[in-house]
């Protein structure tokens, strides 16, 4: 069989088929693997230019349980504590506990007004759509109406997940604090979406987070996808790097292998995609044909938000300086807005003016030059690649115009680093485009905006029998867990067939 992308969910794919005797070949267009894990190195500043969170780690350990190797033996895991550090805009700052227990306290110091009380009835709300979606939902196939039947067990279960409500709905109804609800909104981001529209069901998302922990691969995250790599090869895949795929095969309906860009044909009984689905039905696969209606269902979905990155290599050191920060804005709603292009610019996406800024600087020895140096991963929300419908991000001067905007907010919020910068390199939705294939830079594919939103993703069993997808723009969705359980999802459809 053939796996066409060697993201995290081709390599996932890969190793869980080959430890089930299935001969594989892997196919990456790219001059290395790890897809969206990548990984950048300036002047001896190291920099994860993807993923810079590890959440759920129990999904990581079965994986590599079913390829025959403990995850520890692999990864040298780090839980943060602190989780994360939040400034708002009013000038609070929050340092997110690591371990559940202890934040309604830190949010009891930090808020005050019943704030600890008021997130831990939510928290207590997600655990249970925890319970009621993760197994029907998370780790088993896409089913369409049979998705919701499945979630529709008990009728108390649909009262729990409310999927009619919105995250922004739920948290009002729970949250009185202002900043409560502002870091609840933040979660919708993380399946590329909109508060607004998104789910009341992500509100799982944070759960997930504080439950299990937030997780650091000591010398970056990068290490993940080598060492997920190591476990395909142990079980006999063959990694092929700069092997673009210029359409997959079907003969009598079937998949049956795939063609590359210098015309070498890889014959194969099953394909698995790690590709950008809409980039897969889109150019891939030929016109007509069962595929028509996994194309007429992403162009339904809104797609997913993208990512502005600086990568700043700088001098000196950072007192207090937490793993990861979020510098709020005063209206996070005008960020959305501009992003998705709604509101007052109904239409017209752009670059935030004021946006949320996401710092991630590992504490780790590994990623820079030296001791009296700092390596970050910069990253602000921003609308995908679209030079026809919306930003075009190859305009020149744009990227560096942006750049420069985003250092004034971060200096306007109290970390002015523009006098310490060595090196600084900047990634725009079209260089992410350009980098791993996702249509516009979408980093989700499509976001979970609106109520039928996961329901319109791509299945994992295409229409096309044959023809499996993994990856986050594939069931079950973004991020490095969910990525994950798509592999595992596509390899029991395969043992099933």
């Amino acid at each position: 069989m053939v796996v066409v992308g060697a993201g995290l969910g081709g390599l996932a794919a890969a190793a869980r088929l080959g430890a089930l005797g299935h001969r594989v070949t892997v196919l990456e267009q790219a001059a290395e693997i790890g897809g969206k894990l990548g990984r950048a190195e300036l002047d001896g500043h190291v920099f994860d230019t993807g993923p810079s969170l590890v959440t759920l780690p129990q999904i990581q350990r079965d994986l590599f349980a079913a390829t025959g190797a403990p995850l520890e033996a692999a990864l040298d895991l780090v839980r943060l504590d602190p989780a994360v550090a939040y400034r708002f805009a009013d000038g609070t700052r929050l340092s997110m506990p690591g371990t559940p227990d202890a934040v309604p306290t830190a949010l009891d110091a930090a808020l005050r007004d019943g704030a600890g009380a008021q997130w831990a009835a939510l928290m207590a709300r997600a655990e249970r759509m925890w319970a009621v979606s993760e197994r029907p939902f998370l780790r088993s196939p896409l089913a369409g109406a049979g998705t919701l039947a499945r979630l529709a067990r008990r009728p108390a279960d649909v009262a729990t997940v409310a999927p009619w409500r919105s995250l922004r709905g739920l948290g009002e109804s729970y949250l009185r604090h202002p900043h409560l609800r502002t870091l609840l909104d933040r979660y919708a981001t993380y399946s590329g979406s909109d508060p607004r529209r998104a789910p009341a069901v992500l509100a799982t998302v944070p759960y997930a987070e504080q439950a299990f922990g937030s997780w650091y691969v000591r010398g970056g995250l990068r290490r993940l996808a080598t060492a997920v790599a190591e476990r395909a090869a142990a079980h006999g895949a063959e990694l092929r790097t700069g092997c673009a795929v210029r359409r997959v095969l079907v003969d009598g309906g079937r998949a049956s292998g795939v063609e590359l860009a210098d015309g070498e044909v890889v014959p194969a009984d099953v394909v698995v995609s790690g590709v950008d689905a809409e980039a897969l039905y889109a150019d891939l696969l030929p016109a007509g044909g069962e595929a028509d209606r996994a194309r007429r269902n992403l162009a339904r979905a809104t797609p997913s938000l993208s990512g502005f990155v600086l990568l700043l290599g700088l001098r000196g050191r950072t007192p207090g300086l937490a793993h990861h920060t979020v510098l709020f804005p005063a209206d996070y709603d005008a960020e959305f807005d501009a992003v998705f292009g709604t509101g007052r610019d109904e239409g017209r996406p752009r670059p935030v003016p004021d946006p949320t800024v996401y710092i991630s600087a590992p504490d780790d020895p590994e990623l820079r030059p030296d001791e009296d140096s700092e390596s970050w991963f910069v990253l602000v929300n921003a609308p995908r690649h679209d030079p026809v419908r919306g930003v075009d991000w190859d305009e020149p001067g744009l990227a560096e115009r942006y750049a420069e905007t985003v250092l004034r907010v971060m200096a306007g919020r109290g970390l002015d680093v523009r006098d310490r910068i060595r090196v600084r390199a900047v990634r725009t939705p079209a260089d992410l485009e350009r980098d791993t294939g996702s249509v516009g830079g979408s980093i989700y594919g499509t976001s979970s905006n609106g109520a039928r939103a996961a329901f319109l993703r791509p299945a994992n069993a295409s229409p096309v029998p044959g023809l499996f997808l993994v990856g986050g723009s594939a069931h079950p969705g973004g991020g490095l867990p969910l990525v994950t359980l798509s592999a595992e999802i596509v390899s029991g459809l395969v043992s099933s067939t």
